[in-house]
């Protein structure tokens, strides 16, 4: 049986340089799985070029068995794969209500389905119901990143990727978010989660992928990379095995 999610010896390029040099990993069905890697080791790459958002210089990304290379984003959001990027990217001039909806628009068609995604979406995130009219723009950190997560339910996807959830929030705010993610994952929605805070994203996960200028450095359970000496040393800081 396939994996839920198979990326083979994937290459991205930006002009002159290569941003991922042969990236492989796979996700089953129900896993968490994180992406640790200092800036600019290629994670948020790797999750625009899963997504459809980059084109590939080579390799290949298989959903389900079948290939996404030439299949457009919005597609890519149809078939089960959804994405909240780094920085939220609300529509900071439409309403929380109007950007859940858009959220929804590969299943404008659907609008029982969609009613039941939104009742799920405030369920996990009560703020939002109460803040459903108010403009997004005006929302604070912590309630922008709920609404860019939210808006990434609203396609029901299998696979949901997450580029660095708790940036910039509060620290109630990210065990907040990490308790919120952890219930997504309940739901039955896989997750692969780039995350800043290795610590938090290796307890969330049960595997992981360590990103270096492009490769994958090291890989494998979350706590064989807590042990690991080079991932206390660079990640999770000296007294990580203490």
């Amino acid at each position: 049986m396939s994996a839920l999610l198979q990326v083979n010896d994937l290459r991205i390029r930006y002009g002159a340089r290569v941003a991922l040099k042969g990236v492989s990993l796979s996700m089953e069905e129900g896993e968490i799985v994180t992406v640790l890697g200092a800036n600019g080791a290629g994670k948020s790459t790797l999750l625009r070029a899963i997504s459809g958002l980059l084109p590939l210089q080579g390799g290949e990304v298989r959903f389900q068995g079948a290939p996404l290379h030439r299949v457009p984003a919005y597609d890519i959001v149809q078939r089960g794969i959804s994405h909240a990027p780094e920085g939220r990217r609300v529509f900071a001039t439409l309403t929380v209500d109007e950007n859940l909806t858009l959220g929804a628009f590969v299943r404008r068609n659907e609008k029982r389905e969609i009613a039941k995604a939104r009742e799920r979406v405030f369920a996990l995130f009560p703020i939002l119901k109460e803040r459903r009219r108010q403009l997004a723009g005006t929302l604070s950190g912590g309630e922008q990143q709920m609404l860019a997560i939210g808006r990434s339910l609203m396609s029901t996807p299998r696979i949901l990727l997450l580029d660095e959830p708790s940036l910039g929030l509060a620290p109630i705010l990210v065990h907040l978010i990490f308790d919120i993610i952890l219930e997504i994952n309940r739901q039955g929605v896989a997750i692969l989660l780039v995350e800043q805070n290795a610590r938090q994203a290796l307890e969330l996960a049960g595997r992981g992928y360590v990103l270096e200028i492009g490769r994958i450095a090291v890989e494998g359970s979350s706590e064989m990379l807590k042990s690991d000496p080079r991932i206390q040393e660079a990640y999770l800081g000296r007294s990580a095995g203490k």
